[in-house]
């Protein structure tokens, strides 16, 4: 059976291309098409597979700034050519799951999310102040367009795949579409917790980018004085610096053995904004860490809120309910007060590994080729919602 992969970009490894590393495992004779591909910039795995990209890829700049090609995303996805394939999976956060699959080809989304900087995080990337104005005015223009867009395609995927319950719940509350949960791979074998205690730093760690809320973690830990390590690259990393006090440090992309070396080593891992699923916050409880996270989305799936008042906890991290300074400061307080046991910690990330994802992932491919060429959930191959009308009323 031929198997296209269809990727949104390939620019660097993270979350989404660990699982894509998993799917050509799954898969190891797929093709990948992707809109865009920077040349040793993923795993070995991924750059030895055939790649198709899209007319965007050859566009002057579109390797340095690809984001603001956006715009023509669902025109360069729809235009890519998937015949004489037998199965479409896409692997989505921005335009893949776009993709149109041959007639009577069924096509699975591995949803990491719908464009949340179209829905529900639109002020955290476009509010005055987050982004140049030249930025702002053009979002405002073609926002709505791609919304509707984004709405309408997600009727021509035939089963929905999300990475986490939070991603489950906004792809039906924006695509009208059911969605089956299967966690993400995480190589928990890399982690382990290290003898003897803690050190006092806390660790924030992923892309800086503004819907994750690094800012907030920042400000809070300038005003009690803690120790908090950040690492990560991306849009935010030189504001996040500027922000930066004295027992804060801001330092940037670190090779992953440092990753690895610090989760064993910190207090804890701190989680201010909503994660979709959240592979450091697995990665850190496998390495013994607890986390102090906003009680909501992702998280929800692999942490556990320790709800004694001080002593033995009963859970592994301590939750807050507004991401906002003084609620983070006080849960900070309240994480002091509880004593984790980290090898505890470590056994809740034991059910999150590769082995787990590809098992279920291959379940659910044989759900649809069993039910095929009838969807899984019993709703016809056809738009379900008013918002996701057909290009021409016809698929």
């Amino acid at each position: 059976m031929r198997v296209a992969i269809v990727h949104d970009w390939l620019t660097g490894m993270r979350g989404g291309e660990l699982v894509l590393e998993a799917l050509l495992e799954l898969f190891p004779q797929a093709e990948l098409f992707t809109l865009l591909h920077e040349r040793g910039s993923v795993s070995e795995v991924i750059e030895s597979r055939p790649i198709h990209t899209s007319a965007i890829d050859r566009m002057p700049g579109s390797h340095r700034g690809y984001r603001f090609f956006l715009p023509l995303f669902p025109w360069a996805i729809e235009r890519m050519d998937l015949s004489g394939f037998h199965l479409v999976i896409s692997s989505s956060h921005c335009a893949a799951k776009g993709a149109r699959a041959p007639s009577g080809v069924p096509h699975i989304c591995y949803c990491h999310t719908p464009m949340r900087y179209l829905w529900d995080q639109y002020d955290a990337y476009f509010a005055a102040g987050r982004a140049a104005m030249p930025v702002r005015v053009a979002m405002a223009a073609v926002a709505q367009p791609l919304r509707r867009w984004d709405a309408r395609s997600a009727a021509s995927v035939d089963h929905f795949v999300a990475n986490s319950t939070h991603v489950k719940d906004r792809v039906g509350r924006y695509y009208g579409r059911d969605a089956v949960v299967v966690h993400p791979p995480v190589n928990t074998e890399r982690f382990a917790p290290r003898p003897g205690p803690r050190d006092g730093f806390y660790l924030t760690l992923g892309a800086l980018v503004p819907y994750k809320r690094i800012d907030i973690a920042v400000a809070a830990f300038n005003e009690m004085g803690k120790p908090l390590v950040v690492v990560g690259g991306g849009i935010d990393q030189d504001r996040l610096s500027a922000l930066a006090g004295p027992t804060v440090q801001v330092r940037g992309p670190v090779a992953d053995e440092e990753v690895v070396d610090l989760l064993a080593r910190c207090r804890a891992l701190v989680l201010p904004g909503v994660e979709d699923f959240g592979i450091g916050v697995v990665e850190a409880l496998a390495s013994g860490a607890p986390v102090v996270a906003l009680g909501e989305g992702g998280v929800l799936d692999s942490v556990t809120n320790a709800t004694n008042g001080s002593g033995p906890a009963e859970g592994t991290g301590v939750f807050f309910s507004t991401p906002c300074v003084g609620d983070l400061v006080a849960a900070v307080r309240r994480f002091e007060q509880l004593e984790f046991d980290s090898d505890d910690v470590a056994a809740s990330a034991r059910g999150f590994g590769k082995a787990r994802f590809i098992a279920e992932m291959r379940a659910e491919v044989d759900r649809v080729l069993g039910a095929w060429p009838r969807r899984v959930d019993g709703t016809p191959r056809a738009p379900v919602l008013g918002a996701a009308m057909s290009r021409g009323g016809t698929l």
